[in-house]
């Protein structure tokens, strides 16, 4: 097995006793408001762990939009199956770098707490840019700074311990060179955000 995927099956049953869920709700319904998520989306959580930002586009979208959760760990899987039993989701243990998804088929992909993890940069990206629709938006997103992101991983498990999240203007960098139109690239004591479009032709 994948030692992050081993990683993170070993903390899945703990991972929301480590949060304020109601305050993360908050949290993440203001931040999908400042995205503008529109109610017919279809949008993929990247990472989705154990559903919380399932949860919160779920209640974004309407009865049409439709949410695809995808991460390496089949029990974080298991934890957000068991908290979320909507038809608008559908469920898959895999990677970013293949996702299970048509071409041109996406309107948003959201790598919440996740991107450090994303060791293939170059191929997660170019499969983003096959599924997002023309215009489709990519947000890079945590919702602490990147130092104590860092300083998280650091001290955890060895798996994840050299997943390091770089400054957002060199993350833009990296958008950048892969084609991606930048919109919105900051961060500072309480989140990290990089907003970038799909790549044209």
């Amino acid at each position: 097995m994948n030692p992050r995927s081993a990683y993170f099956d070993a903390i899945a049953d703990k991972w929301d006793g480590w949060d304020d869920l109601v305050l993360l709700a908050k949290r993440m319904a203001a931040g999908l408001a400042h995205f503008g998520v529109k109610p017919h989306e279809t949008i993929v959580d990247i990472g989705c762990g154990t559903g919380n930002l399932t949860s919160a586009l779920l209640t974004a979208l309407g009865e049409a939009g439709k949410v695809v959760a995808v991460d390496i760990s089949p029990r974080m899987i298991e934890v957000a199956r068991g908290k979320i039993r909507d038809a608008r989701v559908t469920w898959h243990v895999g990677t970013a770098e293949s996702l299970p998804v048509g071409d041109s088929s996406v309107d948003r992909i959201v790598c919440f707490s996740v991107w450090p993890h994303l060791v293939d940069h170059q191929s997660t990206l170019a499969e983003f840019a096959r599924v997002l629709r023309p215009g489709g938006l990519l947000h890079i997103w945590h919702l602490i700074s990147r130092h104590k992101v860092n300083e998280i991983h650091g001290s955890a498990g060895e798996a994840v311990r050299g997943d390091h999240l770089h400054p957002a203007v060199e993350t833009a960098a990296t958008l950048t060179a892969e084609g991606y139109q930048v919109h919105e690239a900051v961060e500072d004591a309480e989140h990290y955000l990089l907003t970038a479009s799909k790549p044209s032709g």
